[in-house]
């Protein structure tokens, strides 16, 4: 389920920073396409509000949550540049909830 949109100024920068620092961080050229987006999580146990960030190299998605509003997340909460063979996302596998 997808949270309303919150009027804050604060997060459409927040996103604009994180997208940034994915493109940085996994060397991405400029026509590869990043999704920023806060999710709800009804489920128990989840925070009320995670990031999910999916990037797309050619036709392969690569995807990761960062369980955090947009506006807490700092550069040192992205997966490390080497991981980025174990974010693709096999399509079919997993994921199901996003």
């Amino acid at each position: 389920m997808f949270a309303s949109v919150r009027k804050n100024p604060e997060r459409l920068p927040a996103i604009d920073r994180v997208t940034e620092w994915t493109r940085e961080r996994f060397k991405l050229p400029k026509e590869s396409a990043i999704f920023v987006s806060e999710i709800a999580c009804p489920l128990p146990g989840c925070p009320s509000l995670e990031t999910v960030v999916a990037f797309w190299i050619a036709r392969q998605r690569y995807q990761f949550k960062l369980f955090k509003p947009v506006q807490e997340i700092v550069v040192e909460d992205l997966p490390y540049a080497w991981l980025k063979d174990a974010l693709e996302v096999q399509e079919g596998i997993g994921w199901e909830c996003c």
